[in-house]
């Protein structure tokens, strides 16, 4: 969702970070984590209680903060930005280990995933906003329990910020098969693997954007499509990538919450390379790949149903292609970008890793397989929502 009415200080010295010279854009992320019971593994409402007891820091630049999204079965972790992979990485680890003792301060979990793998009945938090929408969208806005990445790229201007909105988009869908998160809904193997972007795109608003080439044809998209009534304000526009409304940032907001906090870490680190080679091509006046929207719809949903186990769309020529080869273009393409900024060494070792371990659809697939209880799935979640090899090796990692 867009949880920024209870964040909008969260990542403010974006504002104060000015021009990013080519190679130090800072960037921040934005992990939605649903809260389990430790027993049973349901979704439970207790995201109002766990804040009630968090203790926020004095200032947003001195760490993650929690906050609240738009069901009461989950927080939001929100890291201040930054201009080195290392050190938001310490902080993404850092926040979901904050997320995880607050959690059991009130008896429950935290668990990175997608979307519930048992059945829940959501309950939004109580702001006069969100209950509109539940009466606007009914059930789409009742059942909508999913848990996403956002990342913030800082751009120099909202010029800037759209020509990297024409140059990424068709990347976008990569993104998905790289996150995917999220094969269970209401108890049932759905056959995706990232099932959360099938129900995020109900949203009548969410989903890719055409190529827009000004500011203003952009802005102006943005005000039709709250004149029509349909989005309700501006918060509702979910673009799979749009300019932030609080920060000078491309948002990127396609991609399903990581059950490791390293590959949130590989995301981000991709999603700031892509920034940065889209902004150097609008500089050099190279033009974007003029794919139709309804062709990236189709790379989405591609990307959603078999993640990095099938065929991807090549994000260029549209036709289908081995997964591998797919991730290989992307990171071909950014790779001049990663090398300037210090990250390619890190990329590629987290990419090597994600491609022999399998996404987190594999994980949880392979643990109900196991042991053909999707408690477990809940529980093996919450374990390495925390738990990953990371956190023991990045503790200490100084900040930038």
């Amino acid at each position: 969702m867009d949880g920024h009415e209870t964040a909008d200080t969260a990542m403010d010295t974006f504002r104060n970070n000015g021009t990013a010279p080519p190679g130090s854009r800072t960037f921040g992320v934005e992990e939605e984590l649903l809260l389990v019971d430790p027993g049973r593994g349901d979704a439970v409402p207790m995201a109002g209680a766990l804040l009630d007891l968090y203790v926020r820091p004095f200032e947003s630049s001195a760490g993650p903060v929690l906050t609240a999204e738009f069901q009461q079965e989950m927080i939001e972790v929100v890291t201040p930005p930054h201009s080195t992979l290392a050190g938001l990485q310490a902080d993404i680890v850092a926040g979901r280990d904050i997320a995880r003792q607050a959690a059991e301060d009130v008896g429950v979990r935290v668990a990175a995933l997608g979307t519930s793998p048992l059945p829940s009945d959501p309950h939004p938090v109580r702001l006069r906003r969100f209950a509109a929408m539940v009466e606007e969208y009914g059930l789409t806005a009742r059942e909508q329990l999913t848990c996403g990445t956002h990342i913030h790229v800082s751009v120099d201007s909202d010029e800037e910020g759209v020509a990297v909105l024409d140059r990424i988009r068709n990347w976008l869908p990569v993104l998905v098969a790289l996150s995917a998160n999220s094969p269970f809904w209401h108890g049932e193997d759905t056959g995706y693997a990232s099932y959360r972007s099938q129900v995020w795109s109900r949203w009548p608003s969410a989903g890719p954007l055409d190529i827009l080439g000004t500011p203003d044809a952009y802005h102006q998209l943005v005000h039709d499509m709250v004149s029509t009534g349909v989005a309700m304000d501006e918060g509702m526009i979910y673009f799979d990538a749009r300019l932030s409304r609080h920060y000078p940032t491309v948002e990127v907001r396609i991609a399903d919450v990581c059950m490791m906090p390293e590959n949130t870490v590989l995301l981000a680190g991709i999603v700031r390379g892509l920034v940065e080679t889209a902004a150097r091509e609008w500089k050099a006046g190279t033009d974007p790949a003029p794919v139709p929207t309804a062709l990236l719809r189709l790379a989405a949903w591609k990307a959603s149903r078999w993640g990095l186990r099938g065929e991807l769309l090549d994000p260029v020529t549209s036709r289908p292609g081995p997964a591998l080869g797919v991730v290989n273009s992307l990171l071909h393409h950014i790779r001049t970008a990663l090398e300037d900024m210090g990250d390619l060494q890190r990329v590629e070792e987290l990419t090597d890793q994600l491609l022999h371990t399998g996404t987190g659809a594999v994980r949880q697939l392979e643990v109900l397989h196991r042991t053909g209880d999707l408690e477990d799935v809940v529980d093996d979640a919450a374990n390495c929502t925390v738990g990953s090899e990371i956190q023991g090796a990045q503790r200490g990692t100084p900040g930038d």
